[in-house]
């Protein structure tokens, strides 16, 4: 699966349909995101736990889809959506502590919250 293929081109607004692709980009989005930020140093380890959970949640989709048996790869897919409720933690944390484009913090939230909430139901349907 490649996540640069210009072929795979999204309109303004539109997200991808496979969770894999949805995940790649809301980690390039944290990415941004945290780039654009000017925080002082007492806040390093806040944006640093951000972008680990956040790329760690396709990460380990993309690595569960690649998963040797039906186990290995709901173990993956928990772990992914354990990624994503962590990463709701930290942006509210920044969002509760730093001044930063709450417009854009609110948008990631939402986002986190929508692919926690796929992910989830995909682990329950695995049952």
């Amino acid at each position: 699966m490649d996540y640069t293929d210009d072929s795979f081109e999204l309109n303004d607004g539109e997200k991808p349909y496979k969770i894999g692709h949805r995940c790649f980009y809301f980690s390039k989005e944290v990415l941004m995101f945290v780039g654009s930020c000017k925080y002082d140093k007492i806040y390093y380890s806040l944006f640093d736990q951000l972008v680990r959970s956040a790329t760690s949640i396709g990460a380990n989709v993309i690595e569960g889809k690649s998963g040797s048996s039906k186990k290995d790869w709901k173990n993956f897919f928990v772990i992914a959506l354990k990624s994503a409720n962590e990463t709701k933690y930290w942006l509210c944390l920044i969002r509760e502590s730093i001044e930063v484009n709450s417009n854009k913090i609110n948008e990631l939230i939402k986002e986190a919250d929508e692919i926690s909430k796929i992910i989830a139901s995909i682990v329950i349907k695995a049952n």
